[in-house]
């Protein structure tokens, strides 16, 4: 099914506000960079620093909403930065912190449905506490599965991907902790994949994710999935649509760049 009128309509709206408002409010960085200038020349520095101050917001916002639109237009329940309550005991915390260990040693295989049984074979009832690991990219409820989402950039580092993965596994408890008999499952989404059209399979993977069940989804796989629906070639055209819509405003805001 094709993306209806208003989903369409709303990412729009959000996609030409959020670079209109960059556009109107950004100022260079004052940095004295001499090598940089002398080899680049300011302007291009210039317009070098605005697209990575667009990806910085891509990064921070503009993924978790156009995710929450798909989901809601394809009749799911969604939030972006959704609080996960709850209390994980020391026990459980400890059948986490050594499954964790497993995965990095390489002595066990990723498996999310055998790990979930473990911390949901363990877990007492909690309070519904904030903790440092509260906070989730993007909370998508499809029927009755609870899916929980770290929105994270396209080339995460080792170390990244190994925090990744124990904040994955303690979602998981503070979620069980409020209610045992809930489905859960926690995944890590990459919005696009940067070596694209070879699959995105970097060494940093091998082991501690479950990529056959889907514990990470990248590109095409994040937002088919939280639209319900063979999406991301429209969804690609969308951007495209609101890029040729504000050329002329982007290029009136890269000029500026070379008089300065």
């Amino acid at each position: 099914m094709p993306l209806r009128s208003h989903t369409v309509k709303e990412i729009s709206e959000l996609l030409v506000g959020t670079i209109r408002d960059k556009l109107r409010n950004y100022q260079p960085e004052t940095l004295h960079m001499p090598f940089h200038h002398r080899l680049l020349g300011k302007d291009r520095y210039a317009m070098f620093s605005f697209i990575q101050s667009m990806n910085t917001t891509f990064g921070i916002s503009i993924w978790e909403q156009v995710a929450v639109i798909l989901a809601k237009g394809a009749g799911y329940y969604a939030e972006r930065q959704y609080k996960l309550l709850g209390e994980i005991d020391i026990g459980t915390g400890k059948i986490i912190d050594n499954l964790h260990y497993k995965l990095r040693k390489g002595e066990i295989p990723a498996n999310k449905n055998s790990e979930i049984e473990q911390i949901k074979g363990s877990i007492k009832k909690g309070q519904p506490k904030i903790d440092p690991d509260s906070t989730v990219d993007l909370f998508v409820k499809v029927k009755d599965i609870e899916n929980y989402f770290d929105i994270t950039s396209a080339k995460p580092n080792m170390k990244e991907f190994v925090a990744l993965k124990l904040k994955l596994l303690r979602w998981t408890g503070l979620r069980l902790s409020q209610d045992e008999d809930i489905k859960v499952y926690t995944r890590l989404a990459i919005p696009y994949n940067p070596y694209h059209p070879e699959s995105y399979e970097r060494w940093t993977l091998k082991g501690l994710y479950d990529l056959d069940n889907g514990e990470i989804l990248v590109g095409k796989e994040f937002w088919n999935f939280v639209a319900g629906d063979d999406i991301y070639e429209e969804l690609l055209d969308v951007f495209q649509n609101v890029g040729e819509f504000l050329r002329e405003e982007i290029d009136k805001k890269f000029a500026e760049f070379r008089k300065e």
